[in-house]
């Protein structure tokens, strides 16, 4: 037995248990039928009624496959979410898949808080201009989006490489882990970074791009809007066809009629899909619902809703993480493994979330996010 299992359930962290538990996606009754224990038994170690006996913590940490010092406290605790997640649909969502994805999520938060006392990332630089979810008719999601426009000082035109501008401006972009895939992106503020997490299995440049200007409007807009809601997604959809395609610019520019060759174009100038050109479109009334309409039916009678006609980008890639990583590798000398131990996390679960997507690249506009 581990040395040091007396030592951890002295110092057993409730907390840490429910993250881990989460992190499996496991209900207490789940737990307790792989420890052998009552559900109440779990329920009392995570709410720190009851301390684990040293062979209970080698149970819990062989059924989470974790290691017994992921129990023990952490220096800074995990940050708690300032804002609730925002999942696309709380309906197809399973509250297990929620919980899962929101720890996954502080976890990605808290090992970039770990490897920031080794280098430097950029300072949080995010708009706040709140927007009711009541609010349906006015133009506040759209001034939302020009605000965080001018706070970063973009030049008009298209956004650039927009994982990258994110990162650049504070906020932590991850990719959910492969298992999680059936969550789509989703996003959420602590006091420490703002954090937006991307589908892995969604291989699509121009929809992971509205994908993370959709997940930024959230973040800007809904400090206490209840998540998954008509209203508030629909708002979030508005800031990300505003931050992307600005109304003053591309207006003159849009086709009033499916001129499919014209799109294209525009496609390939704005990096946004047919789609949500088609949106933009309609939404500033330079196309009627009537057009808009048959050219949404062309569009699913042609299998691009799945996949749009033409060149399909590589998807951008985070770089904050991934390059501090290699830094202190190189330059420092600590190894993966070292960092994970001093983040308390499963080393396949560090490098999950301190990874590019295997076989991509990050397009190459511009400077990455460098750590100092």
């Amino acid at each position: 037995m581990n040395s040091r299992l007396p030592d951890i359930a002295t110092f057993f962290d409730g907390g840490r248990l429910t993250l881990a538990r989460q992190l499996a996606g496991l209900r207490k009754n789940a737990l307790a039928s792989r420890i052998e224990k009552t559900p109440t038994a779990v329920a009392a170690y995570e709410s720190g009624l009851k301390r684990p006996a040293s062979a209970t913590v080698a149970a819990l940490a062989l059924a989470l496959d974790v290691a017994p010092d992921f129990f023990l406290p952490r220096q800074n605790q995990l940050p708690t979410a300032t804002t609730a997640p925002h999942f696309r649909s709380l309906r197809s969502t399973s509250q297990i898949s929620r919980d899962q994805a929101h720890a996954y999520g502080c976890i990605a938060v808290d090992v970039s808080t770990t490897i920031e006392r080794h280098v430097e990332f950029p300072e949080r630089n995010l708009a706040s201009y709140p927007v009711s979810s009541e609010a349906t008719a006015d133009h506040a999601p759209e001034e939302a989006a020009r605000l965080l426009r001018k706070q970063w000082d973009l030049r008009p035109g298209p956004v650039g490489h927009l994982v990258r501008l994110a990162e650049n401006h504070g906020c932590l972009v991850v990719f959910s882990p492969p298992a999680n895939a059936s969550v789509d992106a989703y996003s959420f503020d602590t006091p420490l970074r703002p954090i937006v997490l991307l589908n892995p299995l969604k291989n699509d440049y121009y929809r992971q791009r509205f994908d993370v200007a959709h997940e930024l409007g959230h973040l800007v807009m809904h400090v206490d809007a209840e998540p998954g809601g008509r209203t508030v997604e629909d708002q979030a959809h508005r800031f990300a066809a505003e931050f992307l395609m600005p109304a003053e610019e591309i207006a003159d520019q849009l086709p009033a009629k499916a001129d499919w060759h014209r799109l294209g174009l525009l496609k390939q100038q704005w990096n946004v899909s047919l789609q949500a050109l088609l949106y933009r479109a309609r939404s500033l009334k330079v196309m009627s619902d009537v057009t808009y309409r048959n050219a949404m039916t062309t569009v699913s009678n042609r299998g691009w809703r799945r996949r749009e006609p033409g060149p399909m980008p590589l998807l951008e890639q985070p770089s904050l993480l991934p390059r501090a990583v290699e830094l202190l590798q190189v330059e420092a000398k600590v190894d993966e493994a070292a960092l994970a131990t001093e983040c308390q996390t499963p080393l396949n679960l560090f490098r999950t979330i301190t990874s590019r997507i295997p076989g991509t690249l990050s397009l190459p506009d511009g400077e990455p996010a460098a750590p100092q």
